[in-house]
Formats: structure tokens, C-alpha cells, sequence
């Protein structure tokens, strides 16, 4: 049959109908999420991937990452959040595993030092918690210099361990034996 109304009331009719729903909500945040992955040139794989960050001031707010380490970030001069560091520092922060690809000087060692700082919680007297391998020594240098700024103040201590004779003098005999 013909339905008749009002034009009120079709008006009123149309806004019931463009209510949101929680998929539309859902889909319009994807969106979203993709558009910014696109803005910055952000290609990821995988499922269930949290979304990425655009500022640093996020990592404290919903990663709860040390405030300290915060401190240290600002204090070496990084407002923004390269395209690498906003969506693989939340990637590791969710505990995931990931294989990363970018540039030479586009922030990959501060993307998988503030995870790592981070899932460390707080410095134990338990020997080494963590393990970077570096390729060269000139790398293995820039790493554990990026990790000392970073970790400064927090309590870490942060070695470069680049012979095995050396090791043995710097953390004794048995070191070799015990980690």
C-alpha cells in the first residue's frame, strides 16, 4: 500500500533512519585508519593490528610507557612519530611480532627500543633481560648509544658486548656460564 506522511514527518522519518550503527561506526574508524596509513605511506600486513599512533604523548596515555623515557624522547628532540615508529611501536607494544622495512634514518631503532624498554618494566638485578644482535659494530654502536639516551635516568643498564674476551673481563668468567 501508499504510506502518507507530512514532509515533517518524512524528515523525521529519514534522521530514525540515519541513526549509526556500531558497524558503521566500526567501518567510518577503519576508514580513518586507513586514510592515515596512506597519508604516511604505511603498508602492514597481518590481522587484528592495532591502529597507529600520531603522537608520542599517545605512548603514555594508552601504552602507559615510563614517564622517564618519555622525558627522554622529548629531551632528544622528537615531537613526531616517523611513519615506521607510529604503527611498529604499537605493533610490539600489543606483544606481536614483527619484520620491519624502512629507510636508512627513518627511526627504526627508536621503534623497537621503546617496546623493549618498555615491556622490561623496570630494571632487576637478574643479568641480561634483553638481547640486540647487530650486524656491524658501527650499528651495534648507534643502538646501544640511542638506548642510553634513551634509558637514562630509568635505572637500565645498558652494555655493547662485541668480543667474547672481552665479555668475560667486563662481567667475569662465569658470565660466559651463566647467560
Amino acid at each position: 500500500g501508499i504510506k502518507w506522511m507530512s514532509s515533517l514527518e518524512a524528515k523525521f522519518e529519514d534522521a530514525k533512519d540515519k541513526k549509526p550503527t556500531v558497524e558503521k561506526l566500526e567501518r567510518l574508524r577503519r576508514e580513518k585508519i586507513n586514510r592515515f596509513r596512506n597519508q604516511h605511506r604505511i603498508n602492514i600486513q597481518g590481522t587484528d593490528l592495532p591502529d597507529p599512533i600520531a603522537t608520542f604523548d599517545q605512548l603514555q596515555k594508552e601504552y602507559k610507557v615510563h614517564p622517564k623515557i618519555m622525558e627522554n624522547i622529548r629531551a632528544a628532540g622528537f615531537h613526531v612519530p616517523t611513519p615506521i615508529q607510529m604503527q611498529a611501536i604499537p605493533v610490539m607494544l600489543h606483544g606481536r611480532e614483527l619484520l620491519a622495512s624502512a629507510p636508512t634514518g627513518s627511526g627504526k631503532t627508536l621503534a623497537f627500543c621503546i617496546p623493549l624498554l618498555t615491556h622490561l618494566k623496570q630494571p632487576r638485578n637478574k643479568g641480561f633481560r634483553a638481547l640486540i644482535i647487530s650486524p656491524t659494530r658501527e650499528l651495534a654502536s648507534q643502538t646501544h648509544r640511542e638506548l642510553v639516551k634513551l634509558a637514562e635516568g630509568t635505572g637500565f643498564r645498558i652494555h655493547m658486548i662485541h668480543k667474547a674476551a672481552e665479555a668475560a673481563k667486563k662481567f667475569g668468567p662465569k658470565s660466559s656460564k651463566k647467560f
